[in-house]
């Protein structure tokens, strides 16, 4: 029995998808619930797991193709076992998969490749021809091309005029490779456009001295980790005094949607997540009644499924502010730019040691810049300064954040 593979619905305001990574080519053996294909959206990454046991009969969307929801994407030949041939696949076919790839070149360089497969095969100028395939038919697979890439044989001469291949002999060592925007990447391109030609946005600076939460680190973190079986990191702290700051001033809490200023009475943080797809803004729902501990745990779970592409839409959307911190990878100082339709993003740099004038002596201490960028459509100067000299008070004196003063 033949089942069909189709798209899964798409989620709100999704109109179309792109076949992202078979994970099985035909004749593979797949097992129930074993993933088969990603479906990569603007927003998330849908996988698409085999309903039955069986064989991958056929794929009929490549890699790269853009699909819509429930189309045909593949089929399984249900209680099928690997190397036995279908009713769709001829005998003799199967018999003799040499057949096919040395009888129909052609028709396998320019059909039955796969996209990315034709892709390796350009980017290091190999023949189809030169390469012996080892999948189903005779099909030429990626390890396929890999494998004679590593061999190091030669590919074919260019057929070039002498004189031309003196010119170019001196550049023969560079290269390049073109790769697609992945539609992740495509739909931050736009909003990062959106946010500059859509805000009036500017970026106020401030710097905090981080003394007094390490301090308070060094000496609860062991105990913090062993209550709660999470690491206490500076994020909680950050998140906490965001939040603080967002209940003294709504105006930075708000939104512009269309003539009317909507102030938010709830406070959802999007954390700013790097992943191999690209950024992404998880939000951290009602971190007003979290505790370190559950800040903490939230933060790493969202992590955690940005990084292995386990994202939800909703986690991704909603948001009233957003902590992006680039001080892990060593930023010293930055212009983050705002997450719309949000008013305001804190940007959190590196930690470093500079020369301080403490009443009247110079100490060296851990500091740290702080970079806010608003939206001065609503937020205004004195709010902006203002919250950000919040935010530096509660960090520096982190009683502040129990005591609410």
């Amino acid at each position: 029995m033949t089942i069909e593979i189709l798209v899964p619905d798409l989620p709100e305001s999704v109109a179309d998808a792109t076949v992202a990574t078979w994970h099985k080519q035909p004749g593979d053996t797949v097992t129930r619930d074993e993933v088969l294909v990603d479906i990569e959206t603007d927003k998330v990454v849908l996988e698409v797991p085999a309903p039955e046991d069986g064989v991958l009969e056929a794929i009929v969307e490549e890699e790269g193709t853009t699909v819509l929801t429930k189309q045909l994407i593949g089929k399984i030949k249900a209680g099928a076992v690997a190397g036995e041939p279908t009713a769709d696949v001829p005998a003799e076919a199967e018999a003799s998969p040499n057949k096919r790839s040395t009888a129909a070149l052609g028709e396998e360089t320019t059909e039955a490749l796969s996209p990315a497969v034709r892709r390796l095969l350009g980017e290091h100028s190999i023949k189809a021809s030169d390469v012996k395939g080892t999948g189903v038919g005779g099909r030429i697979t990626r390890e396929d091309v890999e494998a004679f890439v590593k061999e190091g044989k030669p590919a074919p001469a260019p057929v070039a005029p002498a004189v031309e291949a003196k010119i170019e002999a001196p550049l023969a060592h560079r290269s390049e490779k073109r790769v697609p925007m992945t539609r992740l990447r495509k739909r931050v391109a736009e909003r990062l456009l959106e946010a500059k030609n859509s805000t009036a946005m500017l970026t106020t600076f401030n710097e905090v001295n981080m003394k007094p939460i390490m301090d308070l680190r060094k000496q609860y973190k062991d105990i913090f980790e062993e209550r709660h079986g999470i690491r206490l990191g500076f994020m909680s702290f950050y998140v906490k005094a965001v939040v603080e700051a967002l209940k003294r001033y709504p105006e930075v809490n708000a939104s512009i949607d269309g003539d009317d200023i909507v102030y938010h009475n709830f406070f959802d943080v999007s954390i700013a997540v790097s992943t191999p797809r690209g950024l992404v803004t998880p939000v951290l729902r009602d971190c007003d009644k979290l505790s370190l501990a559950e800040i903490e745990k939230g933060i790493r779970e969202l992590a955690i499924k940005g990084r292995d592409g386990k994202l939800t839409v909703d986690e991704l959307t909603g948001g009233n502010f957003t902590i992006t911190n680039g001080g892990v990878f060593g930023s010293l100082m930055s212009t983050p730019i705002i997450n719309p339709p949000q008013a305001a993003i804190l940007g959190m740099h590196k930690i470093q040691d500079r020369p301080m004038a403490v009443d009247g002596k110079v100490e060296v201490l851990p500091m740290m810049y702080l970079a806010l960028s608003y939206d001065h459509r609503l937020v205004d100067g004195r709010e902006s300064v203002g919250y950000l000299v919040t935010i530096k008070e509660l960090l520096e004196d982190p009683t502040r954040l129990l005591l609410d003063v």
